[in-house]
């Protein structure tokens, strides 16, 4: 948000914060949700550019396609092991991982 915006906001009594300051978040709860985002973000990515379709990674993993669906969502349920499960069944080697996670 552009820093005019932002005063625009305060003089008519906004609070103007961040994320983690408004759902009271720690840093560390704030950094493995930080992790999760880019785990699932990557999955979709690199399922999308290997041509596979949800329906397809599911049959690897021996899940659904609604749960491969929750794992791009970054949704709360879906751990961080299964999202590195999927990224690994889908070739992405440790060196692309620490990537990701960096």
């Amino acid at each position: 948000m552009d820093s005019q915006k932002k005063k625009a906001l305060a003089a008519k009594g906004w609070k103007v914060g961040s994320t983690e300051e408004f759902l009271g978040l720690t840093p560390e709860e704030s950094r493995f949700i930080e992790l999760k985002l880019a785990l699932s973000g990557s999955l979709r990515t690199e399922r999308l550019r290997q041509d596979v379709t949800q329906v397809e990674l599911a049959k690897l993993l021996g899940t659904s396609q609604s749960r491969v669906a929750k794992m791009e969502a970054a949704d709360p349920t879906v751990t961080v092991d299964l999202l590195l499960k999927a990224l690994l069944m889908l070739g992405v080697t440790k060196k692309q991982l620490v990537k990701i996670i960096a």
